[in-house]
């Protein structure tokens, strides 16, 4: 029976038994002597037999590709479990922009950096770039205070990838959230300084 391809090909991209071609395996796993050992086809199909399991190719690229002897069904369920934890970890981050002049007046900045703050809170990156059009390209300099002037009013929960850099006529930066640790989550206040 062919196991190629289809959309359900994550689950059927291991030979099982029979379907292994080489003449030789690596056998791994608890269930073996040593931790790992190779051994004829006829030899690890005999074995999974014996103890009423399946041998599974896992790493059919190796020489001799690595096998296991398992509970295939039980296998698969640990492989989607473990691709879905990963799923979970590599959530997408999104990167939202702000853009800035060189001339962006102070209650500019300061409505931009509070969007700015607001978006690094929700655990996204924030590109924030200044864009020179036209004769404005002179005031690099100042493009390059402005972007500076957010790192600074940002710098308590967030911090640079990397310096604010050109990419043809914008001045970028991107901004990361920065992990809090426990202690910093649970600062204790000092309101009682006052009382008698």
């Amino acid at each position: 029976m062919s196991k190629k391809g289809g959309k359900r090909e994550h689950e059927l991209r291991y030979r099982i038994n029979e379907q292994i071609r080489a003449a030789q395996v690596r056998l791994v796993g608890e269930n073996i002597e040593g931790g790992s050992r190779i051994v004829s086809i006829d030899e690890a199909l005999q074995m999974a037999d014996e103890l009423d399991l399946d041998l599974v190719e896992i790493n059919p690229k190796a020489d001799p590709p690595i096998a296991r002897i398992v509970d295939y069904s039980k296998f698969l369920y640990e492989q989607k479990k473990k691709l879905k934890e990963q799923a979970k970890k590599a959530a997408k981050v999104e990167i939202k922009e702000i853009r800035f002049t060189p001339h962006t007046d102070e209650h500019d900045f300061q409505f931009k950096t509070n969007h700015a703050r607001k978006f690094l809170e929700q655990g996204n990156k924030v590109k924030a770039s200044v864009f020179f059009k036209g004769r404005s390209i002179l005031f690099k300099d100042q493009g390059r205070e402005l972007l500076d002037h957010l790192l600074d009013e940002l710098s308590d929960i967030a911090e640079p990838e990397q310096r604010p850099k050109m990419e043809g006529r914008r001045l970028i930066v991107i901004l990361k959230p920065i992990k809090k640790t426990k202690k910093q989550k649970n600062k204790p206040t000092n309101d009682a300084k006052d009382q008698k």
